[in-house]
């Protein structure tokens, strides 16, 4: 393994002198169209072959640590929980592309007799050799093994080994229909032919399995948004969309005859399809944590808190935190919570010991907030544009 890693330090040397040369020295602003094409071509190929040495590492990786013994699995020496978490240590990357190569190297690894030693061929013999050979990277083979590892226990070995020979092929722009290489967008597209070719009926949907595969993950934050992805249960996307469809209602909404214009201005409501399923599920999150039907925390329904100085709050300026995010939020939400929701003064003393505790408040009284929305008829937050008869409380200066 010496000399391996001894080969790999010599490359990394050779790939920062390219670095030196072409990124910090302005070789590549300097370069032609052709020479950047061609350059960006031969980067894409060195980075296939070291998804390939990644992903055969990883699958040796996770050899060594499938051992029912749990102290000795390899990730247990290394003082991981699992494959994807001592993957994400030695290649410094997310868990998102550490389950990749996990991933990929399940499909394209070979596979070894734990008596004889021997090794038996992977899952996609075709896509590992198009891998070893940098026609393909990680992508191109999890576009591949998704739909044909699907199949595999209903259509037989031989189906999935064909198709997978035929997309392999592909990618290597040897197909036979004479195209180019295909990238993975491509390859994943014949995949799912060959799928619905070899497999017409699919699976029988399988509640149980479908209840396994049920799961809600966020993402890392992104421009002052956490992406979510997942999959919900039928009755579960059932609900959500009727709860979406009490929450836009149309009966707080006007029509008036469009020859002649309306007495008062009408609020118009210019939020995206998403948006409205997005706010009808926040209006679900918020009824459901003030409804005593909930498990409590410490004795109280579970409950959003975000914290912000006092001085910041009144010069807007500054950041606030959301309990459980590690992520900031702005003023205008701090605001947006403090309306429709209450305040409680902590005073700190320099050394963060807590001298005072005041007793929660709200900011607005229902009389107020009543006579608020006689005065203003909406919300009048620009971009808003939800009438008061929708909601609750609503925003106000």
């Amino acid at each position: 393994m010496n000399a391996l890693v001894d080969d790999l330090i010599a490359v990394r040397s050779r790939v920062g002198e390219l670095i030196d040369t072409g990124a910090r020295g302005g070789g590549v602003h300097a370069a032609s169209d052709d020479d950047l094409v061609g350059a960006i071509a031969r980067a894409g190929d060195l980075a296939r072959a070291v998804d390939a040495l990644l992903v055969e590492m990883v699958g040796e990786l996770a050899d060594r640590s499938s051992s029912t013994v749990r102290e000795e699995r390899l990730t247990t020496r290394m003082g991981c929980r699992n494959v994807t978490e001592l993957v994400q240590r030695l290649t410094r990357n997310g868990p998102h592309t550490a389950a990749k190569l996990e991933r990929a190297a399940k499909a394209t690894a070979l596979a070894w007799d734990p008596v004889t030693g021997a090794g038996m061929p992977a899952r996609l013999p075709a896509m590992r050799n198009a891998l070893l050979d940098a026609e393909t990277g990680v992508d191109g083979v999890l576009a591949v093994a998704g739909p044909l590892l699907a199949m595999r226990d209903r259509v037989g070995v031989e189906g999935v080994l064909t198709a997978d020979g035929l997309l392999a092929a592909a990618a290597r722009g040897e197909g036979p229909d004479g195209l180019p290489p295909a990238c993975a967008d491509l390859l994943r597209v014949q995949a799912q032919v060959w799928a619905a070719v070899l497999d017409p009926d699919g699976a029988e949907p399988d509640a149980h399995a479908a209840a396994r595969r049920r799961g809600i993950t966020f993402g890392t934050a992104r421009d002052g948004v956490i992406p979510i992805r997942g999959a919900l249960l039928p009755e579960v996307a059932a609900q959500l969309v009727r709860i979406h469809d009490a929450t836009t209602s149309p009966h707080a909404v006007r029509f008036h005859d469009t020859e002649s214009p309306p007495a008062h201005d009408v609020p118009r409501d210019d939020r995206t399809g998403p948006q409205k399923l997005h706010d009808a599920l926040a209006a679900a999150l918020t009824v459901a944590a003030a409804s005593r039907d909930l498990p409590t925390i410490g004795g109280a329904a579970p409950t959003l808190i975000v914290s912000i100085r006092e001085e910041d709050l009144t010069a807007s300026t500054g950041r606030a935190w959301l309990e459980g995010s590690a992520e900031p939020a702005s003023i205008f939400t701090a605001r947006h919570v403090a309306c429709a929701g209450v305040i409680q003064r902590v005073t700190l003393a320099g050394s963060g010991r807590i001298v005072r505790l005041g007793t929660e408040e709200r900011v607005f009284n229902r009389y107020q907030r009543r006579a608020i929305a006689l005065r203003d008829g909406g919300c009048i937050i620009p971009g808003c544009g939800v009438p008061a008869g929708w909601c609750e409380i609503h925003h106000v200066t």
